[in-house]
């Protein structure tokens, strides 16, 4: 299923209501698993890891919900969708906790953002919550984000077993992103690669303050900028999956490289070594009213290739400064995120 605005089209997938491919001024950032689409997978395999790749949607986020795969129904089964001009609307077959969902993806004449809505409608309980976009870094990239008070991992590695994987992070462990403890060495967390073989998560937990939360991916040898926007009162963390080659067993087998999830949420129960009241927001979002889940992806061209150093809104832009001083200020509906 495919919508279009002037200088961006997007697919959507509404089997596992997955973002398949966008792409604006010519670039598609988003990465794809080397066996979609090209293997059988082996018994048991989650939908969403069957078909990895671009960007969805977690309800709840790295967890289950009864008998659902990982990060919940949303991302492994089956959504009703119609597609009108330049907007997506679909709702989710399952329920998420009693609540229906219900996903709107629109675009802007324009605009290089995919402007994303999750709206819950009932239910009963709490559930975390995160986008999950999947960026392609073949020349490996620059890692930049809003002010934070502190990265930290969670309590476990994703593949504490050797004979399963490796990760290059220790756990649990908290620092700055420039100097965080590593399994053998101090790690830069603001750039990809970390090591040559590995498999790491590490949260960010959003700086008091900040309004406008911005995750942003320079892309080596693509001369591209990959965005992450949201509202950080509403969804205060900011979670780095690395995946590169540190995980041994199928469908992995040691060859999914190259690929960054930035994954924009409110998930507490992740954190290793912190608790909820470590937040500026809360770490779940609770239903029974309506309840919208709003975040912003987008990319567009930077061919200096350089670290950003700070982005701001302004009226209906986005003014995007790097730490030379190099700057682009590019259409953006300031309105969507409710700041």
């Amino acid at each position: 299923m495919r919508i279009a605005a002037t200088g961006i089209t997007l697919d959507f997938d509404p089997t596992l209501g997955i973002i398949e491919r966008f792409e604006a001024g010519g670039i598609a950032p988003l990465h794809c698993a080397p066996w979609v689409d090209q293997e059988e997978m082996p018994a048991g395999t989650d939908p969403h890891l069957a078909r990895l790749g671009g960007d969805f949607f977690c309800a709840p986020f790295a967890a289950r919900e009864g008998a659902s795969p990982n990060h919940g129904w949303p991302p492994n089964s089956a959504w009703d969708a119609r597609a009108e001009a330049a907007t997506i609307t679909a709702t989710l077959q399952r329920r998420i906790f009693g609540a229906q969902l219900t996903k709107t993806l629109s675009l802007r004449d324009g605009h290089p953002f995919v402007y994303q809505c999750h709206r819950f409608e009932g239910g009963a309980g709490t559930v975390s919550v995160a986008n999950h976009a999947n960026v392609s870094l073949p020349n490996g990239g620059h890692i930049r984000t809003s002010p934070k008070r502190w990265w930290e991992t969670p309590a476990s590695a994703l593949e504490p077993d050797p004979v399963h994987g490796r990760s290059a992070l220790r756990y649990p462990a908290k620092g700055q992103a420039e100097t965080f403890p590593g399994d053998n060495a101090i790690i830069d967390l603001t750039t990809f690669p970390w090591a040559p073989k590995h498999e790491d998560f590490v949260m960010g937990l959003e700086a008091d303050g900040q309004t406008l939360g911005w995750t942003a991916v320079s892309r080596s040898g693509q001369g591209d900028l990959f965005l992450s926007l949201r509202n950080s009162r509403h969804l205060p963390m900011t979670m780095l999956w690395h995946s590169h080659g540190g995980r041994d067993y199928p469908p992995w087998s040691g060859r999914h490289h190259d690929c960054l999830g930035v994954e924009e949420g409110a998930a507490s129960q992740m954190l290793g070594l912190s608790n909820e009241g470590d937040l500026t927001a809360p770490g779940v979002i609770s239903l029974g009213q309506i309840v919208d889940v709003k975040h912003v992806i987008g990319v567009v061209s930077w061919p200096t290739e350089t670290p950003v150093a700070t982005i701001s809104q302004m009226d209906n832009r986005l003014n995007i400064i790097d730490i030379d001083g190099y700057s682009q200020r590019i259409p953006f509906d300031a309105g969507f995120l409710e700041f």
